[in-house]
């Protein structure tokens, strides 16, 4: 991991430890200066400082473990144009202890697939009431159910149809963005895992 991500994530899992920077700093037997300039992004750690805040925060920092980043991010992301959360899930399960960017893209991916499944969901239960209201209008004598079931049987697939259009159109586009190293962001995703 390289600044400013190693960074980042030094400060994130200290304060998950609810750790100062001199308890951190005294736990690895290093300056807090340098705990302060590693969190800023303006030092890269050594290798012995590296290993001791491995243990301490009980993350792998190693240098190796990025080398596959891009590819388990665009992985990540065009996992989102199939609605299936387990795909998403695994991929940042395994990963997320090894990368700040798949921990971060990870979270977002996912909530992304809860959200479309939600609203997969709410699409499949339109489409299942769609014939029951025909039968009901038939049942009720509405001449008008004739001519309008040619079109209400074209109207409850349309929001499925949308929801794969749009999970396919986000997915492409955070893959290539996260590839480029330009901020991802998923529209519509309500974060339900933090």
């Amino acid at each position: 991991m390289k600044q400013p991500d190693l960074g980042l994530k030094v400060t994130e899992l200290r304060q998950q430890k609810n750790l100062t920077q001199e308890q951190l700093a005294e736990q690895c037997e290093i300056s807090p200066r340098t705990i302060q300039r590693i969190e800023s992004g303006e030092a890269d750690p050594r290798t012995y400082t590296l290993h001791c805040l491995s243990q301490a925060l009980d993350f792998d920092f190693g240098e190796d473990n990025t080398s596959n980043e891009n590819l388990w991010l665009a992985a990540l992301h065009l996992s989102s144009i199939i609605p299936m959360l387990i795909v998403p899930l695994l991929i940042w399960s395994w990963n997320k202890k090894r990368s700040y960017k798949i921990d971060k893209q990870g979270l977002l991916a996912v909530n992304f697939q809860i959200t479309m499944m939600l609203l997969l969901f709410a699409g499949g239960c339109l489409l299942a009431m769609v014939p029951a209201a025909l039968v009901i209008m038939n049942d009720a004598g509405l001449g008008a159910a004739g001519e309008l079931g040619g079109w209400l049987v074209l109207l409850p697939p349309l929001p499925l149809i949308l929801i794969g259009i749009f999970c396919t159109y986000q997915g492409v586009v955070n893959a290539a963005r996260a590839l480029a190293d330009k901020p991802v962001h998923y529209t519509l995703s309500i974060p339900f895992v933090k």
